[in-house]
């Protein structure tokens, strides 16, 4: 399997993982020394506590959710390093839009398995980007997403 299509293998993993409400699963895509930094700014370290904190928000808050995610691009930085961009969202039921972005540093494990390093998840706030490029449109990338 190439490098791309095992980066693609374990982002649907944890999507996966995420639509069955299985934390241990989830925190298993991760490296041991991950970092996780929330939407809402929560920062967990680690794929012991990612995992764990995952099942306790499956169990509750997020139970019979599903993740929805499309890859918007993936870099390589070296032969073990990659960084992730994906649009994303949690959703019951059927998605409306995907309103978040994620940001993920991809490295090649100590076993030669790729895991997430690190994920920053942020909050798209479409209306303020909007404000932003209408009086200010050279503030616009070039390849908008």
């Amino acid at each position: 399997m190439n490098d791309i299509t095992a980066i693609h293998t374990l982002l649907e993993q944890a999507r996966d993982a995420w639509n069955r409400g299985d934390g241990a699963a989830y925190g298993q895509t991760f490296t041991e020394d991950a970092t996780d930094v929330t939407f809402v700014g929560t920062v967990y370290v680690g794929a012991q506590e990612i995992g764990d904190a995952h099942q306790a928000l499956f169990d509750s808050f997020l139970k019979g959710s599903k993740l929805h995610m499309e890859i918007v691009d993936i870099r390589f930085y070296g032969p073990d390093t990659a960084v992730a961009v994906t649009r994303g969202d949690v959703f019951k039921g059927k998605p409306k839009k995907l309103g978040k972005v994620q940001t993920y540093t991809i490295v090649r494990d100590t076993d030669g398995q790729w895991r997430v390093a690190a994920i920053q998840k942020t909050k798209r706030q479409s209306l303020m980007e909007a404000i932003s490029f209408k009086f200010q449109p050279a503030t616009k990338p070039k390849a908008h997403h």
